[in-house]
């Protein structure tokens, strides 16, 4: 498509998937935009002629819905409501063929780190000079830091290698850069992603430098608060932790997903740590970093998951009490570790019960944590107004993932992006209800 110059073209970009997708989708939104295009971002309906779909591929879930998208927007040009359709992302790198054979009306598919072909094939100029530059989808308070491409981890059930290729560190000079525009722009939070953050300058430096990194990012004027997203539990690098005891700009607040803790399930995930060393690491942090928020994400139902070994993961949860716990069923992933060399032997009736019951115990652990914070002062930082409440995040909460702080309106009037002192008031399993003081 040869982009039309008489008028402003509007293209809509649709991201679907993980928090790296969102990076990848705002600086081709860049791009667009420094060529006179207008942005939609995630727009079900509008005015934009063109629409370009940013894929997952990790797990079937996330696939089926892809495909859904991708369908759904076929429909609309056949329908006349659209006249190109495009699609990106990580389900374009690993289906290309199988795509553009049983979904042929797609204009054209690109895989990951494809940005200069879309934008020249869209018909505009690609301008190096942006390197670092993005138009955020997210709040303009917030933003995310993607520090690295692809993983040189070896997990039995992760496709992510197969489709986004080795580890790749980004220059920390760039990284810099990035985070300075995104100061400039209004963002005052940072949340650093990446497939495994503590691996990030290992392939440059062959040791970590995270926390390089990190001491680096907390001496850019106008960034208040750095999230650590995706830390791989295995050698973490514990100079880290030191660090953030000392910079008060770095969240207490770590996501690391743990996936599992019985020893068979750990050795057959290949995830290179025990039950043993995984119970002393989460003893340390927490010594270390009072108050720390610990997220993390388990998988059930892998590949000769047993009973016992089910029953040391719920006693691990109830042991452990983490502040923030996501779950998910095993996917049998093609050319994987586990698809070459394991049986998908739990049923899904089993995989589906036991995720329940994980949830379960985690529901009555988060009502337990969120209730004795009420009366607790905190800061936190309001996204935005729903209804009668303005939507608030404190430093243990994540966007979209974690717990929100409800404050009435009635109450003041805070703009998105505003710190503000709060009283705990009031709290259910997920949520609490603030006052501002």
């Amino acid at each position: 498509m040869k982009a039309n110059r008489s008028r402003k073209q509007k293209i809509n970009i649709v991201t679907l998937g993980c928090s790296k997708n969102v990076v990848d989708s705002e600086k081709l939104a860049r791009q667009l935009e420094m060529n006179g295009v207008d942005i939609l971002h995630n727009a079900e309906t509008s005015e934009a002629q063109t629409v370009i779909v940013n894929t997952c591929g990790f797990i079937r879930d996330s696939k089926d819905e892809s495909i859904q998208s991708i369908l759904g927007f076929i429909k609309a040009r056949k329908d006349g409501l659209l006249n190109h359709v495009y699609v990106m992302g990580c389900l374009s790198e690993r289906y290309k063929p199988e795509l553009e054979k049983e979904i042929g009306e797609v204009d054209q598919y690109f895989g990951v780190n494809s940005l200069e072909e879309i934008v020249r094939t869209l018909g505009y100029d690609y301008k190096k000079n942006l390197l670092g530059e993005r138009q955020l989808s997210t709040p303009g308070h917030y933003a995310y830091l993607k520090i690295s491409e692809g993983c040189d981890r070896s997990c039995a059930f992760c496709a992510i290698p197969l489709i986004r290729g080795k580890h790749v560190s980004i220059p920390a000079e760039e990284l810099v850069k990035e985070a300075s525009f995104l100061a400039r722009k209004g963002v005052k939070e940072l949340i650093l992603i990446a497939q495994d953050l503590t691996y990030y300058g290992r392939d440059t430096h062959k040791k970590s430098m995270l926390a390089s990194l990190l001491r680096s990012l907390a001496g850019i004027n106008g960034i208040e608060w750095i999230r650590l997203h995706y830390a791989y539990p295995a050698s973490f690098p514990r100079e880290v932790i030191q660090f953030m005891k000392e910079e008060p700009k770095i969240c207490r607040y770590i996501d690391i997903p743990f996936q599992h803790i019985s020893d068979p399930m750990l050795q057959k995930m290949r995830r290179n740590i025990n039950k043993a060393e995984t119970y002393d690491l989460i003893q340390y942090i927490r010594e270390e970093l009072p108050g720390v928020a610990l997220r993390t994400t388990l998988m059930v139902g892998h590949p000769g998951e047993t009973a016992k070994d089910f029953g040391e993961l719920c006693e691990f949860v109830e042991k452990s009490r983490f502040e923030r716990l996501g779950t998910f069923s095993y996917s049998h992933e093609e050319d994987t570790f586990g698809w070459k060399n394991y049986k998908n032997n739990v049923p899904e009736s089993v995989k589906k019960s036991r995720l329940e019951k994980l949830m379960r115990i985690q529901q009555e652990i988060s009502n337990d944590l969120n209730n004795k914070k009420i009366g607790s002062l905190l800061k936190v930082l309001v996204d935005r107004r729903e209804g009668d409440f303005y939507i608030a995040r404190s430093e243990s909460d994540s966007p979209e993932v974690d717990n929100e702080i409800l404050i009435p309106v009635h109450t003041g009037t805070f703009m998105p992006g505003t710190f503000v002192q709060v009283r705990i008031i009031d709290a259910t399993e997920f949520d609490l209800t603030a006052m501002p003081v």
